[in-house]
């Protein structure tokens, strides 16, 4: 059989090294000129891991994905921190024990920790919407500097709409943790490909039966050259917008070189209040690598613009949902595409979710 596969980013790529080692014919395409996506990295005239799209960091509770892609990776096990500027001052977020004893008088930080503890269980993360549900005056003053401090400017500066109108699968990524614990993932498996992440996907499709085609656009007619075609790009693309577009968030990067060690303290510190953009990320501490000089990046969200930009972030509500089935509906009549992928199937994924559904997928297929 005769595969093509629409899109390098990780979903396509995962599910090329699951079927490569069976009698198929494998042809990757891709529009940019480098595979990955926007997980695409590079290494830099100082040594530094460089993420070309913004920090990415593999985090899974999945055995079975991280087995698999750690036949392509040694691991550098890095467990991610990030701080948020509040009031002047570097916190942990999620925010938590530390976060709420560093910013708030003793006796009052005792209380709001107490309260916690009382009503939700210790060491797990709690969406900042629910806390905002309890009836302590405690945890409802706490739920509302937390709303304020950390979770509203920032959703809007990144989503451009109020918390109340995303999913509560986007919303719930901001909780607050009930605990010590200054991680922003507690996933058993954690880390950076050692080499990076192109160098991963490189050995992933190292293989006589599959072709990459960097540079190169879709078109429709190519499906009739294969025998089956994934399309990780826009379900709303592939059919030509005609339901209308679905909304995407996009980012700008704006990358700086400083001669010194180090930019900032931690590799990601968030500006949920400051500023117009949301964070900015420091590369060398993933790999911890030394050099004189640092290499940052400032993240600014934006709209997606057909032709502008990149598509980053499904805004995921009700009415999107809706959008995006109509264009479910019409891919079920067309047996030989399978869409995946964020874009494919308009999911906000982790890469360990994408690398599931491609496992997954691979299972159906062979």
């Amino acid at each position: 059989m005769n595969l093509l596969m629409v899109g390098a980013g990780f979903s396509n790529l995962a599910l090329a090294a699951s079927l490569k080692k069976q009698e198929l014919k494998i042809t990757v395409i891709e529009r940019r000129g480098q595979i990955g996506g926007n997980c695409f990295d590079y290494f830099d005239e100082n040594s530094i891991d460089i993420h070309a799209y913004g920090t990415h960091i593999f985090h899974t509770d999945n055995a079975n994905v991280w087995r698999f892609l750690s036949q392509f990776t040694q691991w550098y096990p890095y467990q991610h921190e990030v701080k948020a500027l509040v009031d002047g001052q570097l916190v942990p977020v999620p925010f938590n024990f530390n976060s709420i004893e560093q910013l708030f008088p003793k006796q009052m930080a005792e209380r709001m920790i107490q309260a916690l503890l009382s009503e939700f269980e210790f060491n797990r993360k709690v969406p900042i919407l629910k806390l905002r549900e309890s009836k302590n005056p405690d945890l409802q003053f706490l739920a509302e500097y937390v709303y304020e401090k950390i979770f509203l400017h920032y959703t809007e500066k990144q989503w451009d709409v109020r918390p109340e109108d995303l999913d509560p699968l986007v919303t719930g990524r901001v909780p607050v943790f009930v605990g010590r614990d200054n991680r922003y993932f507690q996933a058993k498996y954690q880390g950076i490909p050692l080499e990076g992440y192109t160098r991963m996907f490189d050995k992933m499709v190292d293989h006589p039966n599959i072709e990459v085609r960097l540079n190169t656009e879709f078109d429709k007619s190519m499906l009739d050259e294969y025998d089956h075609c994934f399309f990780s790009g826009a379900i709303d693309e592939f059919f030509d917008y005609k339901f209308g577009q679905l909304p995407y968030r996009s980012l700008r990067f704006d990358f700086l070189t400083f001669n010194r060690p180090y930019f900032q303290s931690n590799s990601v510190v968030n500006y949920p209040n400051n500023y117009d953009f949301t964070r900015i990320g420091e590369y060398k501490y993933f790999l911890d690598t030394k050099s004189d000089n640092a290499v940052v990046s400032y993240e600014y969200p934006e709209a997606f613009v057909l032709g502008k930009n990149e598509r980053y972030y499904p805004i995921i509500n009700e009415e999107n949902k809706r959008l995006y089935e109509r264009y479910l509906e019409e891919a079920k009549s067309n047996k030989k595409v399978t869409f995946l992928g964020r874009l494919g199937d308009y999911k906000y994924y982790d890469m360990d979710q994408a690398v599931a559904r491609s496992l997954e997928l691979a299972k159906t297929f062979a």
